[in-house]
């Protein structure tokens, strides 16, 4: 791999990085392409094609991913959740949620508590894959 690839991935990964970080806070393109240092719209081309997704849709899976944490582990009430993760409406949230993990909220809370393993280890099983796909069960 040339410097040039190396010097884009590290770009990627910063603001990917900045993502994981930040994903309940107001993020948009602008942002997080000033995060790569590049242009808006290079940013979007490159970070699909360096993670497969566009920036919007891993930030919006990310925030699914700690929001399906959060009904499992914590009586907190759907809405409350949905604000803590960063989505601005419910109807997104359960839309967005109903997306990426095939199911709603509430039915997903129903599944009860986290089985007792590290957190490391639940959160990677329970990681959608991408849209559409729903993690095993």
């Amino acid at each position: 791999m040339g410097s040039a690839a190396e010097d884009t991935n590290r770009r990627m990964l910063r603001a990917r990085d900045a993502m994981d970080r930040a994903y309940a806070e107001p993020l948009d393109v602008p942002t997080l392409a000033a995060v790569a240092h590049v242009s808006e719209a290079h940013f979007i081309r490159t970070f699909r094609a360096t993670f497969g997704e566009t920036p919007h849709r891993y930030l919006q899976r990310r925030r699914v991913e700690r929001a399906m944490f959060l009904l499992r582990t914590t009586d907190r009430t759907v809405t409350d959740i949905c604000m803590a993760v960063g989505f601005s409406s419910l109807g997104t949230s359960s839309r967005v949620f109903r997306e990426v993990v095939g199911e709603s909220p509430s039915a997903h809370r129903r599944r009860g508590p986290l089985p007792p393993a590290p957190s490391c280890f639940a959160m990677a099983w329970l990681r959608p894959s991408s849209f559409g796909e729903a993690p095993p069960r």
